[in-house]
């Protein structure tokens, strides 16, 4: 399964729900992993998550 945007279950872009959905986890796992890391003082966490939400594909849900 390859990465994409995850709107439908997104609380800000979708990149946690969309890394979740990946890996078939726990959306809270990757969210509190992001703001943790952002908040322990890796500043490029932030960057690359604005990124990953830019560049990334939306998910196309099945109706």
């Amino acid at each position: 399964m390859s990465f994409a945007l995850d709107k439908r279950n997104a609380i800000f872009l979708g990149v946690c729900a969309g890394f979740a959905r990946m890996t078939n986890t726990d959306a809270l796992w990757w969210r509190l992993g992001a703001v943790v890391g952002t908040v322990l003082g890796f500043g490029l966490l932030p960057i690359i998550y604005l990124l990953v939400a830019w560049l990334a594909q939306p998910r196309t849900h099945d109706a």
